[in-house]
C-alpha cells in the first residue's frame, strides 16, 4: 500500500462528521487508505465512522493513550510506504495529497514532510500549529514560517519556497513508516505537545531531511483538544520541551542550554504571576519539578540518540535566542529574523 492517512480520535464525534468527508474524498483509491484510530472514545464516534463512512477504516484503541502513544498504537496495524498523521479538526484541499506523495517519491533523502498549514477560521492566515514549516532556536523555542508565538502572518505567498525544515507539524504530517518505525516514533511518554518536534529532531539528527511543501495546503482549526493558556497545555509544552532538549542536545551544549532555559522558565512563570495567572504559574513550576522527576529515565535515550546522531549542526537548529529577536529587537515575522 502506497498511503494510509491515519486520523487520531477522541470524542471527536462532531469533527469527524465535519472534516471526514473532505479527506474520504482526497484520497485516490489507486494510494491506499483512511484510518480513523479512536481512543477509546465515550461518545458515538466509533459508530459514526462505521455507519456514516464505511470505506475508512476503524482501530480500536482500548483506552486513551494520548495523541504520541495513540500514534504508535494505531501504526503497529498499518502498513503503507507512507502515513499521514492527520488531526481530526483538518479540512484538507482537493488534490492535497498527490504533490506530497510525488515529492517523497522523488527525494528519498527525505523522511517527511508537511504541507502549508491554513487557518480554518481566517483561511487567508497561516495556523499556529505548523503554518509554512517548523525551526527551533538555540534553547528549544519553535517557531515557524508564518508564526513566531502569537503574531501570525497573513499568507501573501511569501513562504510558498519548498524549504527544508527543522519540524514538520503534527496536525498534518507525511512521513515514511519504515524510517519512523527505525527512529523509535513518537514519544509516548510525552502524552501529547511537543512530541513531532521531538521525533523530527531524530530524524534530523540521524541524517534525514524534512520538508514543507507550501503547494499542498489543508485548513485546521487548532486548539481543539486544549485551548491557549490551558494550564494542562502550558504544563505539558513546558514538561515536553525540556525533556526533548534533555534527549537530543549536544553533549557540548546540555549544560549551558539547561541553565538558560531554567532563568527563562522562572521568568515564564513571573509574567503569569504579573498577569494574576496562578493556575499557569502553576503549571510551569510543576513542569520544572516533572522534568527532574522524569529525567533518569531518558538517560538511556539520550546516551542512544547520541550515538545514532550523524547530523552534528542541523542548519535549521539557530543559534539565536528567538526571545530576544521577538520581543526586544520587536522581529515579528520569520522573514525579519535575517535582515
Amino acid at each position: 500500500m502506497k498511503v494510509s492517512v491515519v486520523i487520531l480520535n477522541w470524542n471527536g464525534e462532531e469533527m469527524l462528521r465535519r472534516f471526514l468527508p473532505s479527506v474520504v474524498a482526497s484520497v485516490p483509491e489507486r494510494y491506499g487508505e483512511v484510518c480513523v484510530a479512536d481512543n477509546a472514545s465515550t461518545d458515538a464516534s466509533c459508530e459514526v465512522v462505521s455507519k456514516e463512512f464505511p470505506s475508512v477504516r476503524l482501530i480500536r484503541l482500548d483506552k486513551n493513550y494520548g495523541f504520541a502513544e495513540g500514534y504508535n498504537r494505531a501504526l503497529q496495524q498499518v502498513e503503507a510506504e507512507y502515513v499521514v498523521l492527520l488531526n481530526s479538526d483538518v479540512e484538507v484541499s482537493e488534490g492535497w495529497l498527490e504533490p506530497m506523495v510525488t515529492y517523497m517519491d522523488e527525494h528519498p533523502e527525505v523522511a517527511a514532510c508537511q504541507p502549508k498549514l491554513l487557518s480554518y477560521r481566517v483561511r487567508d492566515h497561516f495556523e499556529y500549529a505548523g503554518a509554512s514549516g517548523g525551526f527551533i532556536d538555540r534553547y528549544g523555542y519553535p517557531f515557524c514560517r508564518g508564526r513566531i508565538f502569537e503574531e501570525v502572518e497573513m499568507d501573501k505567498g511569501q513562504y510558498d519556497t519548498v524549504l527544508p525544515v527543522f519540524w514538520a507539524t503534527g496536525a498534518a504530517l507525511m512521513v515514511r513508516l519504515d524510517v519512523y518505525r527505525k527512529v523509535g516514533g513518537l514519544d509516548g511518554r510525552f502524552f501529547a505537545h511537543m512530541e513531532e518536534i521531538d521525533l523530527c529532531w531524530r530524524m534530523r539528527s540521524r541524517g534525514y531531511e524534512l520538508v514543507c511543501l507550501p503547494f499542498s495546503k489543508v485548513y485546521h482549526v487548532g486548539g481543539a483538544t486544549l485551548k491557549k493558556e490551558n494550564p494542562r497545555k502550558t504544563f505539558l509544552n513546558f514538561r515536553n520541551n525540556l525533556l526533548m532538549l534533555y534527549k537530543n542536545l549536544p553533549e557540548s551544549e546540555l549544560a549551558t542550554v539547561m541553565r538558560v532555559r531554567a532563568c527563562l522558565d522562572l521568568l515564564a512563570a513571573l509574567a503569569f504571576l504579573l498577569k494574576a495567572d496562578w493556575k499557569n504559574a502553576q503549571a510551569v513550576i510543576r513542569a520544572r519539578r516533572e522534568f527532574r522527576q522524569m529525567r533518569p529515565d531518558f538517560v538511556a535515550d539520550r546516551q542512544e540518540n547520541l550515538r545514532q546522531t550523524s547530523v552534528q549542526v542541523i542548519p535549521q537548529r539557530f543559534l539565536f535566542s528567538i526571545l530576544w529577536q521577538a520581543k526586544m529587537k520587536q522581529r515579528k515575522h520569520f522573514s525579519d529574523l535575517f535582515h
